[in-house]
């Protein structure tokens, strides 16, 4: 009978990633699994060594940390000798580059899915790959001049080299609160005060070279929640998908003009 692996209960920053790890996790691939943990939860559980040393799932952990939790659940595979242990390392990433698709299959669970509005990104397969999978037509291209809630996207590339800025260097609402004090002292019907306090919120000006600086020394969980506000875009793709930025052809430009 088969002896399975211990299973417990490890504190995230307690875990230790493995130093000649030769597998690369990029931002946006990280990003990724951080959304498919937020939709499905935790699934797959970390392998480590006995020692907290992470043998499989460092992307995993990655995301982890980019959401702020605290504890992950892991398998201890402390039977495995050293050369196993670094063999498997490899092994785990490059045995699933082995397995296939079949297409047509895929093309008819991502048309039900799609049926269900269900949220084809958090499959991990890019939009451009949905679309062709299941013979979408190209989005119809649309200069700014048609479409007036376009603004040209400024996207200033900083250098965070400083010590952590106050809260208070953040951000400037002074111009805001007056207006909700205003507001607020008017005869107006509490729903339309409501809404006209949502409003004033426009007239908040972020020092966006503070809010980089912060970023970088923010823990984990604080970064994530600044990424999913566009306070930091670390992912372009990422900004994209959540309505941030506008792509277009000439969205390298953004980037060449900063350089």
């Amino acid at each position: 009978m088969t002896n399975f692996p211990a299973y417990k209960v490890v504190r995230t920053d307690a875990l230790i990633p493995y130093a000649r790890n030769s597998r690369t996790h990029s931002d946006s691939q990280v990003a990724k699994i951080a959304a498919s943990i937020k939709e499905f939860g935790f699934l797959n559980p970390i392998i480590v060594d006995g020692e907290n040393g992470i043998v499989a799932g460092h992307g995993r952990v990655m995301a982890a940390e980019r959401l702020g939790l605290e504890e992950l659940p892991c398998i201890e595979a402390s039977h495995l000798t050293d050369a196993q242990r670094r063999a498997y390392v490899i092994a785990d990433n490059r045995l699933a580059l082995d397995a296939g698709w079949d297409d047509e299959m895929l093309r008819i669970e991502l048309g039900d899915l799609q049926s269900q509005d269900f949220d084809l990104s958090l499959t991990g397969f890019e939009l451009s790959e949905i679309g062709s999978l299941l013979d979408l037509p190209e989005p119809e291209s649309k200069s700014d001049d048609d479409n007036p809630y376009t603004q040209k996207v400024d996207a200033p590339l900083y250098e965070p080299t400083g010590e952590k800025p106050k809260i208070e260097d953040l951000y400037s609402d002074e111009k805001a609160m007056g207006l909700i004090e205003d507001i607020k002292n008017s005869s107006l019907p509490d729903d339309e005060k409501q809404f006209l306090m949502a409003a004033a919120s426009r007239h908040i000006v972020f020092d966006f070279q503070n809010i980089a600086e912060f970023y970088a020394h923010a823990s984990a969980e604080c970064q994530a929640l600044m990424e999913d506000s566009a306070l930091v875009i670390v992912d372009i793709n990422k900004a994209i998908s959540m309505g941030y930025m506008k792509f277009s052809e000439k969205v390298d430009q953004i980037f060449v003009s900063e350089q």
